[in-house]
């Protein structure tokens, strides 16, 4: 099932024993374009510091209750690892992170979550990653801070980041939602991280492997539009682009 990013924005998040806050906004990685954590305003709970939750602790996003329901106890979020709130994710961090929850890291290996290709619920199944396993540094970024970055196709501006869709399986960004009202009023493209040639976060400009003619005339994405596989082969045939249900493994981006 696929979802906008900010409608979930302010989803209450449910634990074992009572609720822990709403949902601030997502920290992602650009290696696999995947949600890493959920970042959670907990009111006067926990103030001093930011609350992350991973989604092996997600157990259902329900949409008409506006809820996200976590395998977790108040006090287990509480004696979790201390992130102050002026402080970006490190990878000590996420080690001690990680290792307190127990979970299989998602950095240990070259599938999308680790050595799974998708988030392993089953502890039994659970395993290390090999020695010879390949580990890679993950930059997150703020979904927050991303949405508004200029696209640039490669004949010029076409637009901006204007939201993120979810796949809420996987947690993986199928797509960036591309508002391109400066061009053409009122209408929305769909852009998969697969076609982003490289990004520049220093000049918050994401550059696509498109020309702006081929994604003007691309099908059209409304607010309303239902996001299922019929319309995710027509967007990829348009493109002669092959979908990420038959492509599971992708490369990683140059960015700088």
């Amino acid at each position: 099932m696929l979802i906008k990013n900010k409608m979930l924005y302010g989803f209450t998040l449910k634990s074992l024993d009572g609720e822990i806050g709403k949902v601030k906004e997502f920290y992602f990685d650009d290696y696999y374009w995947t949600i890493r954590y959920l970042v959670v305003d907990t009111g006067d709970w926990l103030t001093s510091r930011q609350v992350l939750i991973s989604p092996y602790a997600l157990v259902a996003v329900m949409k008409e209750e506006r809820q996200i329901s976590v395998n977790l106890t108040k006090k287990q979020i509480e004696d979790s690892p201390s992130l102050d709130t002026d402080k970006p994710v490190s990878r000590q961090f996420e080690d001690t992170y990680y290792g307190y929850y127990g979970w299989p890291i998602y950095w240990g290996g070259q599938n999308m979550w680790g050595v799974y290709p998708d988030i392993m619920r089953d502890r039994e199944k659970w395993s290390k990653p090999a020695l010879n396993e390949k580990m890679w540094d993950p930059n997150l970024r703020s979904t927050k801070a991303v949405s508004g970055n200029y696209i640039q196709a490669l004949d010029g501006d076409i637009g901006h980041v204007a939201d993120f869709i979810i796949d809420e399986e996987t947690w993986a960004i199928r797509y960036l939602v591309i508002d391109t009202q400066n061009w053409w009023p009122g209408k929305n493209v769909l852009v998969s991280p697969e076609w982003i040639e490289r990004i520049s976060w220093n000049e918050s400009k994401v550059f696509i492997n498109l020309t702006r003619e081929s994604i003007k005339n691309s099908p059209e994405y409304h607010e309303g539009s239902l996001l299922d596989r019929d319309y995710e082969i027509e967007l990829h045939g348009y493109y002669n682009r092959p979908g990420y249900w038959v492509n599971k493994h992708k490369s990683m981006k140059n960015s700088r």
